[in-house]
């Protein structure tokens, strides 16, 4: 499916190869905020579109998100931090420019790709995507999301947002958390964590990206399609 979002009368200028994922939201809610106008080409990750040839030309790791840059001569990038970093960097918004203000962007963006992401992704697949039920895998997996939750709410009880300003760091890491009840992940006494998520859930960008494209459906659905891209 090929939909282009424009903003105004500008012509899409960039490429998204997504599905309704954490990482794919980055990517949309990214571009949703920075008014970027670009054209979505929906991959089915449960046909496998991930490991045609034609998406591995894009991303030699068959995984989602992909941007190419038709203003640059159709540059492709792949792996989502990178492409928040890209979009940031392209159009001077979302990140500081000066270097200690971009570092703690960095920091927290780093934080969610070596933390977040991989904690709770392997906490929801043992959770709902496994075939057999590994009780040691689902505690482990769950309990570190907890503490790297725990550590971001600490972080929020200083700022508003995790590098003092909205970021990059925040989209990256508020498309993985906000869906902490899938995974089942408790934050009962997070008090600064729930703030952040309910601020950042009220932003028109963010209800706008976490739609593109249409989610899964039901949550028999859901667990489905995420059954059938587990690797075992």
């Amino acid at each position: 499916m090929n939909t282009s979002r424009h903003f105004g009368n500008f012509k899409p200028m960039i490429d998204l190869y997504t599905s309704a994922t954490p990482n794919g939201w980055k990517a949309t809610i990214a571009l949703e905020e920075l008014a970027l106008p670009y054209e979505l080409h929906t991959v089915n990750l449960s046909k496998g579109e991930q490991h045609r040839p034609e998406f591995l030309a894009l991303n030699p790791n068959g995984r989602i998100p992909v941007i190419v840059d038709r203003e640059a001569d159709n540059f492709a990038v792949f792996e989502s931090g990178a492409i928040l970093i890209y979009l940031a960097e392209k159009t001077g918004q979302l990140m500081p420019t000066d270097a200690k203000g971009r570092s703690i962007v960095m920091q927290w963006l780093m934080f969610q790709m070596g933390g977040i992401g991989p904690m709770q992704g392997q906490a929801v697949t043992f959770e709902r995507y496994f075939p057999e039920d590994v009780p040691q895998a689902r505690a482990r997996y769950k309990n570190e999301t907890r503490r790297l939750y725990e550590v971001l709410n600490r972080r929020l009880g200083e700022v508003e947002f995790l590098a003092g300003d909205y970021s990059i760091a925040d989209i990256a890491t508020w498309s993985w958390v906000h869906t902490h009840r899938w995974s089942r992940i408790p934050v009962e006494g997070l008090d600064n964590l729930a703030r952040w998520i309910e601020a950042i859930r009220e932003r028109p960008a963010c209800q706008r990206g976490i739609l593109i494209p249409p989610p899964a459906g039901s949550a028999d659905v859901q667990k489905a399609r995420g059954a059938s891209m587990v690797t075992r």
